[in-house]
């Protein structure tokens, strides 16, 4: 069973804009940190985004994605959202969401549940 199903994502053009769902399996209050990072190949996994408490009230936007990018949880939905606006090429990536009842943790391999993988593709 998948703890955290990802939806989304796919080409967009550059200037564009793509939104990001990450579906937890039952209560999404559970998790006191829920994340959004990027891998791109030879490269390791970065975080871009994190929201934390069972609410998701604290978010923070980290990097390149910062001013363009917003992370939102609703906790009705069990969802995770990533929202990115204004698209660079630099943007493409595969986009994995993470989950941890406890904390954010730095290290990403802390984070006891992940999403799948989904691809976005900026083109220029």
């Amino acid at each position: 069973q998948e703890n955290l199903v990802q939806s989304g994502g796919g080409s967009a053009p550059a200037g564009g804009s793509v939104t990001l769902s990450c579906a937890a399996s039952g209560d999404a209050s559970r998790y006191q940190c829920m994340a959004w990072f990027r891998q791109t190949l030879g490269k390791e996994r970065e975080k871009i985004a994190t929201s934390a408490g069972s609410r998701g009230a604290i978010t923070y936007v980290f990097g390149s994605v910062q001013g363009r990018g917003r992370i939102s949880k609703d906790n009705a939905k069990n969802t995770l959202y990533l929202h990115i606006s204004n698209l660079k090429p630099w943007d493409t990536a595969t986009y994995f969401c993470a989950a941890d009842p406890r904390y954010c943790s730095l290290i990403n391999e802390d984070f006891a549940d992940w999403g799948q993988g989904t691809q976005v593709t900026v083109s220029s």
